[in-house]
């Protein structure tokens, strides 16, 4: 009988270090879809902040507070990440494990948003978007969700199915961004 072995979805990909930025893989814990009943959104919001420390998100928005990570995900939908999701609330809201689903990886360092720039039809730059602000947007042909997690550094989320792809097209992005900066140097 075949022994099955669990792999993260970035295995032997991960970590990577190009020209200053850097690629890691996280392990985001439990990862559930959160989409509030019909006028239920503000009691979910109070089950979730009593619970674990965040508010449902504001469109476009995340917050983070005791290893527990709300991100928005799409019109009435939430990433809850990192822990089990309190059982209550269900009462306010549907409830979709999504573990085994996305790669989430982190990518930072002095030039993380000229890299990304490659990738993202989004403007990431700090001065527009801050620390907590989400969009979920295509990272190169991807479909995806990119949230600024510091002054250098974003989350990225993509199915599972595309870490390999995300990983790739990431790596060529920093080459490239390396490259210019020795040439440019």
């Amino acid at each position: 009988m075949a022994e099955l072995i669990a792999k993260t979805p970035c295995e032997g990909l991960l970590p990577l270090t190009v020209g200053g930025v850097s690629l890691t893989e996280e392990n985001p814990g439990v990862m559930t879809v959160v989409a509030p009943f019909r006028g239920r959104e503000a009691a979910l919001a109070q089950a979730m902040r009593a619970a674990h420390g965040v508010a449902f998100p504001a469109p476009n928005r995340s917050a983070v507070r005791a290893g527990a990570r709300a991100i928005w995900f799409g019109r009435g939908q939430a990433l809850l990440v990192g822990p089990e999701p309190d059982p209550s609330l269900a009462e306010h809201a549907a409830l979709t494990d999504q573990s085994d689903a996305w790669a989430l990886v982190r990518i930072e360092g002095e030039r993380v948003e000229d890299v990304l720039a490659r990738l993202v039809p989004v403007d990431l730059r700090v001065r527009l978007f801050k620390r907590g602000h989400t969009a979920r947007t295509l990272i190169g042909h991807m479909a995806g969700s990119v949230t600024r997690v510091g002054p250098r550094a974003f989350q990225l989320i993509v199915f599972r199915s595309m870490a390999a792809t995300l990983v790739h097209e990431v790596r060529t992005a920093m080459e490239a961004i390396a490259a210019r900066g020795v040439l440019e140097g």
